[in-house]
């Protein structure tokens, strides 16, 4: 029977690999400072430098993880204080016993004062109190900055899952939307028997195909975008009978730039299915200003003031949502909506 390792096992362990790796990088850097420092005292000698930069640096290292492993967690984390108050202070009392115990095997260089007296076990263990909380202290404010590293890296990632589920969310609206309305436009021809249905079919046809293999990155190239603008306002002059009048006019360079794709939909058909678009004194018009790094867009229409959609207004809701998304802070737009004209403007830093 073949054992297998999942790929988020494997990461895991990789990860707790370097964690422990740059922990031992620290502590042997820690060390290797104070023996070089201690190195520059010719009083000192190498079996002193054991005994005081490797013993007792294991001890109190093994203090540090002892909190910083098993006591965090299981005391402070789950609001245990007085229990973690009470095992913490037993710790520091027997790792104090345990530190004059190994002094006593070493009694000439750590409990022999220069004038030859022994420090006495009062003075000794009140002297390892303080290096042990210092220890302890130093451990807590690790954990806790590491914890709240790790919970902010968390709080980021899920919200940028929850916005990435509900971008998906308000992508997968904009298709039916669009092929609704799309269809309701080729069916009113179909209905009237008209010769330009099957043109109006593969300009649909291409505009979907457009929406299904061109739109599935977070940005697509701004030419393109506009191409399918064209497209559909094509179609839409097939359902009219070549009889709508739009005024569309793209000023400026367009290069390399890049958009969010089936963006600028929306405010169009908003335009054909709410406006006036068959009248050539009052066009709907319609004009995309580009500069290397930001997009004007302007539209107006007359109003239409007995068409409304009784279902309302799911592709400019729909754009609104996906402006605050996709452009914080890099996006104005301004909607008149007055008694014979509706007028969005939207500029956007690309």
């Amino acid at each position: 029977m073949q054992n297998t390792i999942s790929p988020d096992n494997q990461t895991r362990g990789l990860k707790t690999a370097w964690h422990i790796f740059w922990h031992l990088l620290f502590w042997l850097g820690m060390i290797s400072l104070f023996i070089f420092l201690a190195r520059m005292n010719d009083h000192i000698t190498p079996r002193q430098l054991v005994i005081i930069f490797l013993v007792f640096p294991v001890i109190n290292i093994g203090l540090f993880y002892i909190n910083f492993l098993v006591y965090i967690p299981r005391f402070l984390d789950k609001k245990r204080y007085w229990a973690y108050a009470c095992v913490a202070l037993i710790t520091i009392i027997v790792f104090g016993v345990i530190k004059y115990g190994v002094g006593l095997l070493f009694k000439d260089v750590i409990l022999i004062h220069n004038k030859g007296q022994q420090i006495s076990f009062a003075a000794y263990f009140f002297n390892t109190v303080f290096t042990s909380l210092i220890f302890i202290f130093l451990s807590t404010v690790l954990k806790f900055t590491t914890d709240w590293f790790l919970n902010e890296r968390i709080q980021h990632d899920l919200e940028n899952q929850r916005l990435t589920a509900e971008l998906a969310f308000l992508k997968s609206q904009i298709n039916p939307h669009f092929l609704f309305n799309s269809l309701n436009s080729i069916y009113s021809l179909a209905y009237q028997k008209s010769d330009t249905t099957p043109e109006a079919i593969l300009k649909l046809s291409e505009i979907m195909r457009y929406m299904l293999y061109e739109c599935n990155d977070n940005r697509v190239d701004l030419s393109k975008e506009l191409q399918y603008l064209h497209n559909y306002i094509d179609l839409q002059k097939i359902r009219f009978g070549n009889k709508a009048f739009i005024d569309f006019k793209v000023m400026g360079n367009v290069t390399n730039q890049q958009i969010v794709p089936l963006l600028l939909i929306a405010f169009i058909e908003n335009a054909f299915k709410h406006g006036v678009a068959n009248d050539v004194m009052t066009p709907i018009k319609l004009l995309i200003n580009v500069d290397e790094c930001k997009l004007h867009f302007y539209i107006q229409n007359k109003k239409h003031t007995h068409n409304r959609d009784a279902i309302g207004g799911i592709g400019l809701t729909n754009v609104q949502r996906r402006l605050n998304l996709l452009y914080p802070g890099k996006y104005t737009l301004n909607i008149r909506d007055t008694e014979d004209t509706y007028t969005c403007e939207l500029s956007i830093i690309l």
